[in-house]
């Protein structure tokens, strides 16, 4: 494809969704500031008759799911029967008589309770725009994904209706779109720009440039630093050398750090356990007092909190505070992901603050979930076709924001 091309599909489930340069699905990320949620809109029903849907953006999802009341027509819908080989390659599939069921935990809560609905399908046409005028290129495609009810919307922030699935498995959004639109060279790859507040965005496809004003230029690109990305199960991991609080490294088992580190775009705050998060909360704190801020009681679900005293004239936007990192696995050698204090503490009242952490306890199923709060104002990519990820420093650092508009080229080391 030359030059920049526009690629528009109508899934039958989605409105015009506009790929820019080398085929890219540029979609919206919205926070949810009450809940701390984040979720993209899709466009349900024929070309004809589309019903807007927001999703949350859930990185563990294997399908996405619906309440398919929110759909206005219902006529294009095709179930998906038991024995199809579809069926079949869906984790956590069931089966009612015929029809295939989707059967997976919540992404939100304990996930105790399990989504169960019926897998369907609908149509999926690509079209390119030619001075303005929409042109089929390509004959319709089948989206897979599920109706559920109601009752498992509990816990979503009101205006959510359902959860868009990225996981690295079979029937993930980004994985039929890359397939659908096969014919464009699209590769196996999604990037994430969560905001800290308002909207950003996130792309699916073959990416050579992100534009995040005043990065992104030839002479300005965004830095990137490359790890590998461990795939277990439905979750998307890194594995973590060490741990840095003013960087010091913190004396831990090396057994706590085996498992990695799970990403998560549902969990708000970073969830540690209790041996690396009592070895991390007392590093920072002794940090904290050398800088003029002092402790306090902590605020739920918050364990430690403190009072900025003579530190407040330097806080300016949370950047004095001591600084947290974590080493990964580089190119032969260790890197460092940096989080600065907007990534790393909350603030509760005009001159209290929070370590932005969360005890998980003794056993928990990981020894460290990285939540949005840490994961927002980066550039986050995930390269399926190479299993590594790569991320950017916090934009911040660079005055300017995931709100800030953003197109499409990281420059990796």
């Amino acid at each position: 494809m030359g030059g920049v091309t526009h690629l528009i599909v109508f899934l039958s489930m989605f409105s015009a969704i506009t790929l820019m340069s080398e085929a890219q699905y540029l979609l919206a990320v919205t926070k949810d500031e009450p809940s701390r949620q984040y979720y993209t809109t899709v466009y349900i029903g024929s070309a004809a008759m589309t019903s807007p849907v927001n999703l949350l953006i859930d990185l563990g999802t294997n399908l996405t799911w619906l309440n398919c009341r929110k759909i206005k027509s219902l006529s294009t819908l095709g179930l998906v029967t038991c024995k199809s080989s579809t069926c079949k390659s869906i984790p956590g599939n069931g089966c009612d008589r015929n029809t295939c069921l989707y059967r997976q935990p919540r992404p939100l809560g304990k996930n105790t309770v399990v989504t169960t609905g019926r897998v369907v399908q609908d149509n999926a046409t690509i079209f390119t725009t030619e001075g303005g005028q929409p042109v089929h290129i390509a004959p319709s495609r089948r989206f897979t994904f599920s109706c559920a009810v109601d009752k498992y919307l509990q816990g979503m922030a009101p205006p959510i209706a359902g959860v868009l699935a990225l996981s690295p498995g079979e029937f993930p959004f980004w994985r039929q779109m890359t397939q659908v639109t096969s014919a464009f060279n699209v590769i196996s790859k999604f990037a994430l720009c969560l905001p800290s507040s308002g909207t950003s965005h996130f792309y699916v496809g073959a990416v050579n440039r992100y534009i995040i004003p005043p990065l992104g230029g030839s002479s300005n690109p965004i830095p990137m630093t490359l790890t590998p990305l461990k795939i277990v199960g439905s979750d998307y991991l890194i594995s973590v050398t060490s741990i840095y609080v003013g960087g010091i490294p913190l004396s831990l088992n090396p057994k706590l750090l085996e498992g990695g580190a799970k990403l998560s775009t549902v969990v708000p705050y970073t969830v540690l356990q209790t041996d690396i998060y009592n070895s991390l909360a007392s590093a920072f704190t002794h940090k904290a007092k050398e800088i003029g801020m002092y402790q306090i009681p902590g605020l739920a679900p918050f364990k430690h909190c403190f009072e900025e005293g003579s530190s407040r004239r330097i806080m300016k936007e949370f950047m004095n505070v001591p600084v947290i990192e974590i080493g990964l696995p580089g190119n032969g050698r260790e890197v460092k992901w940096r989080f600065d204090g907007a990534n790393t503490v909350v603030r509760f009242l005009e001159t209290v603050i929070c370590l932005a952490f969360v005890d998980g306890g003794k056993k928990p199923n990981e020894s460290m979930v990285i939540g949005t709060h840490k994961l927002q104002d980066y550039m986050i990519e995930f390269d399926l076709s190479t299993t590594r990820m790569a991320f950017s420093d916090s934009l911040l650092l660079h005055n300017t924001s995931c709100s800030t508009w953003s197109k499409i080229n990281p420059t990796l080391h």
